[in-house]
């Protein structure tokens, strides 16, 4: 049986944005730069658009190394709170932006100037704005660049902290599911094992030692059948109805000439998957409720078709008239009630469980569930 592998809580995990990520992101958010301040050079038919467009090459790969660098700095804080990873993106953002203007201005306005300006431009550029002007109103206008890049990637990082966190609701409620399930199959055998071992006692004291050791044969037979799987796996309707008939042998043996039983499952039907001993129950109940208060002969049915999809099940008997239906349990707390848990735990509102006292007399159950088919 594998064990279920579950993800590190989020405050454990190193990071929530991959590296090929993040980078690919930069590289969208520069490239768009590029597109949108070439596109505008062009419109306003600047001089040495060639010239022009190397250089801001030089201020792009220099953006994508300042903005990979920023990455670094925020993903320290991939733990922290939402609210100081967003302060801490803002404030990064500052020196990025500063570091970025100061080398387009380098570029563009410092090295080389002969090739883009003439002199009547450079002499009107340099009375008009100051180097720290100048470079002051770049660093807003990339500032706010770097935090449209820092809030994609806490978008990014959050959406992928809700992704795990639904995944990890989703496991736990498997589990929960999975745990239910084993519940209720393990109410099955002791609730079995108890009736038996009375029955197998009334032998021994009438001192039917023939039926007694064949009720214990059988029932071996059926523990190590049952037994042998996980609770969680379903097993085929073949498989149900075989382990169903192993426990009817062990009751003839009590009710020889009481118990009669009729088996209708058709052959495209056997290996429909069912939840294991899902009949028992319903079984032992009209054993309890039909045959051992008869004095004459009850015949005990199951039976099977397909209808819409569902796969009905029935289990039948007509022994005397039940005074309350709903009580058809015995009290025990098993019964009807464990058949219902573990079909609505199984197939949710797809598995259902219905069950009539017809006035003249006997039992009948029914189950639906859809049809599900055990993988090749």
């Amino acid at each position: 049986m594998g064990f279920m592998q579950f993800e590190p809580p989020i405050g454990e995990r190193r990071h929530t944005v991959r590296p090929i990520v993040a980078f690919y992101s930069i590289i969208g958010f520069w490239i768009f730069y590029v597109v949108i301040v070439t596109a505008r050079g062009a419109v306003v038919d600047l001089p040495a658009q060639a010239e022009m467009a190397q250089r801001r090459m030089v201020v792009t790969a220099a953006g994508i190394g300042l903005t990979w660098l920023l990455y670094l700095l925020m993903r320290v804080f991939d733990r922290q709170a939402l609210w100081i990873r967003i302060t801490t993106a803002f404030v990064m953002a500052m020196p990025c932006a500063i570091a970025v203007a100061a080398i387009n201005y380098y570029v563009f306005n410092i090295y080389d100037p002969q090739s883009l300006f003439s002199e009547a431009d450079k002499a009107y550029n340099h009375e008009e704005m100051s180097v720290v002007k100048e470079v002051a109103e770049l660093a807003i206008s990339r500032f706010f660049f770097f935090c449209a890049w820092a809030a994609l990637y806490l978008a990014i990082s959050y959406a992928g902290e809700v992704r795990y966190a639904e995944r990890r609701a989703a496991q736990y409620a498997r589990a929960a599911q999975q745990a239910e399930l084993r519940s209720l199959r393990y109410q099955v055998n002791p609730h079995f094992l108890f009736n038996t071992l009375n029955s197998l006692s009334s032998l021994v004291m009438k001192d039917r030692r023939e039926d007694a050791e064949a009720m214990i044969m059988n029932l071996s037979t059926f523990y190590r059948t049952s037994l042998s799987g996980d609770p969680l796996d379903d097993v085929t309707l073949e498989e149900e109805v075989r382990l169903q008939r192993l426990y009817l042998d062990i009751e003839t043996v009590r009710f020889p000439r009481r118990l009669k039983t009729r088996i209708t499952i058709p052959d495209e039907l056997l290996n429909v998957c069912v939840p294991g001993l899902i009949l028992q129950p319903l079984v032992e109940n009209a054993i309890k409720y039909g045959v051992s208060r008869a004095s004459t002969p009850v015949t005990i049915s199951i039976s099977a078709r397909s209808e819409r999809g569902l796969l009905i099940l029935t289990v039948a008997d007509d022994g005397p008239k039940v005074a309350d239906a709903g009580d058809n349990d015995g009290g025990s707390g098993i019964g009807l009630a464990n058949v219902r848990d573990r079909l609505a735990a199984r197939f949710g509102s797809e598995g259902r469980i219905e069950w009539v006292a017809p006035k003249e007399g006997g039992f009948v159950v029914r189950l639906n569930m859809p049809q599900v088919y055990r993988a090749a």
